[in-house]
């Protein structure tokens, strides 16, 4: 059984986050870190966990950006479709992750500290911008619903009451 990092947990379910429909960036996953997290954690501790995961067939990489492999989509699969709380969610992970055998070595992916560094700083630059975060929905208008657009209220012109 190997041991499993806080870091590793973490990593896993940000790049799932920012790899929902593409691969994703090193930046998409800072920030997705961040909203799952608080915080961003040290970049040498960042790049253990890539180390650790890629050679574990978890994360693969494409053209510099990163998406997870079919077996750690597997492991998100198995989340519990209800919501969850983030430290819920986080254990599951980390509960599947110690279930976990990789088949074989896979090819490592050996991200430094200075582009880990260079990726933490483009996302804190962009949140002292007009944004707060990347992969934060934006927030939806209240509507009344009395006055929702495209409904016509119905109005009795022929019975109106002249004072």
């Amino acid at each position: 059984m190997h041991p499993i990092h806080d870091v590793d947990v973490l990593l896993l379910l940000a790049a799932a986050l920012a790899s929902k429909r593409r691969p994703a960036e090193l930046v998409e996953i800072m920030a997705a870190t961040d909203l799952i997290h608080g915080s961003i954690p040290l970049d040498v501790d960042l790049a253990a966990a890539f180390l650790r995961l890629s050679t574990q067939g978890l994360i693969a990489e494409e053209a510099g950006r990163f998406r997870l492999t079919p077996a750690a989509l597997q492991i998100m699969a198995s989340l519990p479709r209800k919501k969850l709380e983030t430290e819920a969610r986080l254990s599951v992970i980390r509960e599947q992750l110690a279930g976990y055998a990789p088949s074989g070595e896979a090819a490592a992916i050996p991200l430094t500290t200075e582009q880990l560094t260079a990726a933490i700083l483009a996302h804190r630059t962009f949140l002292k911008g007009p944004g707060r975060n990347m992969l934060v929905p934006k927030p939806k208008a209240a509507v009344d619903k009395a006055k929702r657009p495209g409904q016509w209220r119905k109005l009795d012109s022929g019975r109106r009451s002249r004072p």
